[in-house]
């Protein structure tokens, strides 16, 4: 089997990792980094995703999309309290949530495929060839539609998803608590999104790892302490210049998000930090600064509230699994806002057992799914995990009363049945409403699917049996059956939510990734020559200014060359990659004559005076000599 690569789609950072020679190998991408901003924009027609996307979010805020894990498998109005907190436009479209970038609209889950584009280039530059399996991490307390809708990203991405796996879970194997027996917690506290697992470790010949419970939020991460802070500064601001709102000022508000978060990342460190925004905005035609300490102490007096809520899901976690607090042996931290010290001394002080901290809380994930990864591949031998369902499954019933068929934290791969009946005589049909959430009336979940089993023999109510049946299988993604007794007609479904996704939405999706990706390349490999380019006008022109050059150097070939130099450069500052080809062949042309005169000695034979763009700088545009022989 070939090597299957682990992708952590996180909501501020995605990982991508591998297991090579039986270790968890975490792959740098192309600036050099382990991590990648989960952040996609679209800037002058040219598609960016990651450290370059992220570098457009002050300028061009309506064109850069963030967090958008929180939109994947919801509906428009499950999402609108965070449509508050982002820059860009989301619109309802057919009551599910449409990204809108000048006059297209995406899904969320065509956005994170580019993500996960990303990160599958990454892993194909890394290993040097094609990739096709992937394992994707998701908040143990996604529903079936949020899986769903990340499986379903990794498609449209050109991936086939062996496995979703649960990201506490992940974190478990990274740590290597696997070798220890004991009951652990794993907090999973990240940008967007928080999840608390309770695990039962058997360490032995073959590791068991068992999930015991889950709790969590999907809607709650340090995104949300940035939005905090945000609001602070604006109130601040505000008081400072009454009857101004700062929110009117869209590209304030973006540096003021920057500002909140780097606040947030300085006072893990330090007790206080400065914010200092000058030329924030403009109020009468003058500009107003921010400047302003923000201490350790009213950070965490800010974030009180939401850390409390923090510490109640964990709570929750160890009601569920049955647990005392006395039982655990240790907590792990996952997730980069677990690295905030209030967050660590809740946590403490609440649970009263050890904080391990012995691995890397933002790659914790993507190692862990490298190592489940080894496991599918059979490169690793001695683990089984045993994963749970996060929440209630089962049907609708009279009343609007929800009937239990799957309770949460049941281990999975499971099977569960149970008999039903008609509600009114001779009832030909049943419509089987399938819900998922832990309230007991059905308004109160989510509905996650609906099918008709139809063709039942006419009976008084309460004769004909029914019987429904779930299956959740190792991704946790459900089938539920309808079976008559009787006829033994059935009907199922395998849920799946698709976000107003169509099957041939999705092959189009994937064949746009496609396209767009050739178009990047050529993008990018067009502004690597525009930037080089400039590069060497640049160098050429101090050549015609350099003194130990004056007296190789007429006039005449000043004249000349002048010029042409100009025309390169209105070319680069146009971002005509048609005209900079042209103009730097004239260039060349000009020039080339003038360097074999300067340097007689070169006219060897099999060497060129020809000035390639790509011989003279990097990406960045960093000039290397300009006189080295093509050869």
């Amino acid at each position: 089997m070939s090597k299957i690569i682990a992708i952590d789609l996180g909501s501020t950072l995605s990982e991508v990792s591998v297991m090579e020679a039986g270790t968890p190998t975490i792959i740098v991408n192309d600036e050099g980094s382990r991590t990648t901003p989960s952040v996609v924009s679209f800037v002058d027609g040219e598609r960016k995703v990651g450290s370059a996307a992220k570098r457009q979010m002050v300028m061009k805020p309506k064109e850069t999309v963030t967090l958008i894990k929180r939109f994947m498998g919801c509906t428009y109005d499950e999402v609108l309290e965070d449509i508050k907190h982002v820059q860009y436009d989301v619109v309802n479209e057919n009551g599910y949530p449409r990204i809108v970038i000048g006059d297209k609209k995406y899904s969320p889950e065509e956005i994170s495929a580019m993500i996960v584009g990303k990160m599958k280039d990454t892993a194909e530059a890394y290993l040097g060839e094609p990739v096709t399996d992937a394992i994707i991490t998701v908040p143990a307390y996604f529903n079936d539609a949020q899986r769903q809708a990340t499986k379903r990203a990794g498609e449209i991405a050109g991936l086939n998803v062996q496995r979703i796996i649960a990201e506490p879970t992940a974190a478990l194997l990274a740590a290597k608590l696997n070798d220890k027996d004991g009951k652990y917690m794993v907090v999973d506290y990240g940008g967007a999104t928080l999840d608390f697992s309770v695990a039962d470790v058997m360490a032995g010949e073959d590791s068991v790892i068992e999930i015991l419970a889950s709790s969590g939020d999907v809607y709650c991460g340090g995104s949300d302490l940035d939005n905090i802070i945000t609001e602070w500064i604006v109130k601040e601001f505000n008081n400072e210049y009454p009857g101004f709102d700062l929110k009117t000022d869209t590209m304030a508000i973006s540096r003021v998000k920057e500002a909140a978060e780097k606040a947030k990342i300085e006072l893990s460190n330090v007790n206080m930090t400065e914010i200092n925004l000058p030329y924030l905005t403009a109020i009468d035609n003058m500009p107003r600064h921010f400047v302003k300490t923000l201490t350790k102490a009213k950070f965490e007096s800010l974030i009180e509230n939401e850390v409390t809520k923090v510490i109640e899901k964990g709570r929750d976690a160890v009601r569920k699994s049955g647990l005392k607090y006395s039982d655990l042996n240790g907590i792990l931290l996952v997730g980069g806002t677990t690295r905030i010290p209030y967050v660590q001394e809740r946590l403490s002080k609440e649970f009263g057992v050890e904080l391990i901290k012995n691995i890397n809380p933002d790659e914790a994930v993507s190692l862990g799914a490298a190592i489940q990864g080894g496991v599918l591949t059979g490169d690793v031998k001695d683990i089984v995990l045993l994963d749970v369902t996060p929440l209630d499954l089962g049907i609708d019933t009279m009343g609007g009363v929800m009937a239990k068929l799957v309770e949460a934290n049941t281990t999975i791969p499971v099977t569960k049945s149970e008999i039903f009946t008609t509600a009114v005589d001779n009832q030909p049909g049943v419509d089987i409403v399938v819900v998922q959430g832990n309230r007991p009336m059905t308004a109160d979940n989510k509905m996650i699917g609906m099918f008709k089993l139809d063709g039942i023999t006419p009976a008084p109510r309460g004769v004909p049996q029914i019987e429904v049946s779930f299956n959740i299988d190792v991704n946790g993604i459900v089938t539920v059956k309808a079976v008559d007794k009787a006829t033994n007609k059935e009907q199922q479904i395998t849920i799946s939510n698709n976000g107003g996704i169509t099957p041939e939405d999705i092959e189009r999706m994937k064949a746009e990734a496609e396209q767009y990706k050739e178009e990047d390349k050529k993008k990018a490999e067009d502004a690597q020559f525009i930037n080089q380019s400039e590069s060497m006008a640049l160098m050429i022109e101090k050549s015609l200014e350099d003194e130990n050059l004056k007296d190789k150097l007429t006039d005449e070939d000043k004249d000349a060359v002048k010029p042409v130099l100009e025309k390169v450069k209105e070319a680069v500052s146009k971002r005509s990659i048609d005209d900079v080809k042209s103009a730097m062949d004239e260039l060349n042309k000009v020039w080339e004559p003038i360097v074999k005169k300067i340097y007689p000695q070169t006219e060897n034979p099999g060497q060129s005076f020809t000035f390639d763009p790509s011989q003279f700088g990097g990406m960045d545009g960093t000039p290397k000599n300009p006189f080295t022989n093509a050869n």
